[in-house]
């Protein structure tokens, strides 16, 4: 358990340090008040997260530390659903409720799209 605990906890010192550049290098490159950092990081992460269980449902003799490392250390890391829940809570607190939709329903469904996508890639490749 407390291997886990570790291998865990390094994905996710790893996955939640490479979200902080990337919200960094994103913020000044964007210039608006929409959320785009976080949307792509969410969007990648979950494209990393079906390339990820592509590969392992391929591979069933994968370490199983390698897949925790990935995908609930990194993935989890990496991804930022709290910070899209506070940034969509201060849409609808700003009374930008057209934003906020297009944010939530682009994070969701596009979200799916993106594991799906990962993991076809795998299955195809």
């Amino acid at each position: 358990m407390l291997k886990s605990l570790l291998i865990v906890g390094a994905g996710s010192f790893a996955g939640g340090a490479l979200r902080y550049l990337v919200s960094q290098l994103m913020k000044g490159a964007c210039g608006t008040s929409f959320p785009w950092a976080t949307l792509a990081i969410n969007l990648a992460g979950c494209l990393l997260m079906g390339v990820v269980y592509g590969l392992f449902s391929r591979n069933v003799s994968t370490s199983h530390a390698l897949c925790l490392l990935l995908t609930t250390g990194f993935c989890g890391g990496f991804t930022t659903f709290s910070a899209f829940a506070n940034e969509g809570l201060a849409m609808l607190q700003d009374g930008n409720l057209w934003a906020f939709a297009v944010y939530v329903l682009a994070s969701v469904l596009a979200g799916v799209a993106m594991v799906a996508l990962g993991y076809w890639i795998v299955k195809v490749f």
